[in-house]
């Protein structure tokens, strides 16, 4: 087994995830002259800072993960790089705050396990900040797999879409599916960089060829409420639509609820279930 990395700071994470956006960029993208012998691969820190209005000494220990910066600067350096909104929300949620974070619990309270069961048929499912699920209902049982028969470690919503074979055929859209996914945890690990659990679902997982790839190109994306399509081995094509929720009085975890989008699906649901 290869050795694990040392362990990296939220600001170096950030540096790093800001040198791979500017690294993208072209000169000719922004109406900026493109050198003949230019031997910095998109645009140059200097570059970068003048946009931003930012001094280039700053913005190179921006990059180099020296300095603590604001909210109002790190927009300037978002707007600069041409980010997108899940990438400026991804570099605005390291501005540093002066209370830690408090500790996640690792159970469900009674009122969110009664909600959760309280959703069927419909599949709902508790989940921790590490994507470890931490309570569910029978339809997600019978959507997915049921997650008591997995080892705890694997109980997790990330390593079911890339470790658990069947993903790949229950998602009719996989390889997308699998990608956001990959994204929106990616964001969250890296603000947790000596996370050890954060460090070994990432470790598992990247021991697919799809996603050390994906996770190579540090894609970073956001939760997006959607329909999701499903070909499920016995209730046939489902769509459903995610609600994810986060529960207020259990910091760090999230309520996520699968909702039929039409009556075939319904009641596909309502026979998984064995409720018709």
């Amino acid at each position: 087994m290869s050795e694990r990395p040392a362990a990296r700071t939220p600001r170096q994470e950030l540096g790093t995830f800001l040198r791979s956006r500017r690294e993208r960029l072209r000169p000719s993208e922004l109406g900026l002259p493109t050198a003949p012998r230019r031997r910095t691969p998109g645009l140059r820190r200097d570059e970068v800072a003048e946009l931003a209005g930012i001094s280039s000494t700053w913005y190179a220990w921006l990059e180099q993960g020296r300095v603590r910066t604001s909210a109002q600067v790190l927009r300037a350096v978002a707007r600069a790089l041409r980010l997108d909104t899940a990438e400026t929300a991804h570099v605005l949620s390291f501005v540093e705050e002066t209370q830690p974070e408090a500790e996640p619990r690792t159970w469900v309270s009674r009122n969110l396990l009664t909600l959760v069961q309280s959703m069927a048929p419909n599949p709902a499912v508790v989940l921790d900040p590490h994507w470890d699920l931490l309570a569910w209902n029978a339809g997600y049982a019978a959507l997915l797999t049921d997650p008591a028969r997995l080892p705890p470690k694997r109980r997790n919503l990330l390593w079911l879409v890339f470790r658990w074979e069947p993903a790949r055929t229950l998602l009719a859209d996989w390889e997308r599916e699998a990608c956001a996914l990959l994204g929106q945890f990616r964001a969250q690990a890296a603000r947790h960089p000596q996370d050890r659990r954060y460090a070994e679902v990432v470790e598992e997982v990247l021991t697919d060829p799809d996603a050390a790839r994906w996770y190579e190109r540090r894609v970073t994306t956001g939760f997006q409420p959607a329909v999701r399509s499903f070909r499920h081995p016995l209730a046939g094509e489902l769509r459903l639509r995610y609600v994810k929720l986060a529960a207020v009085d259990e910091p760090g975890h999230h309520f996520l609820a699968y909702l039929p989008d039409d009556r075939a699906t319904e009641e596909a649901v309502c026979r998984l279930s064995g409720t018709e």
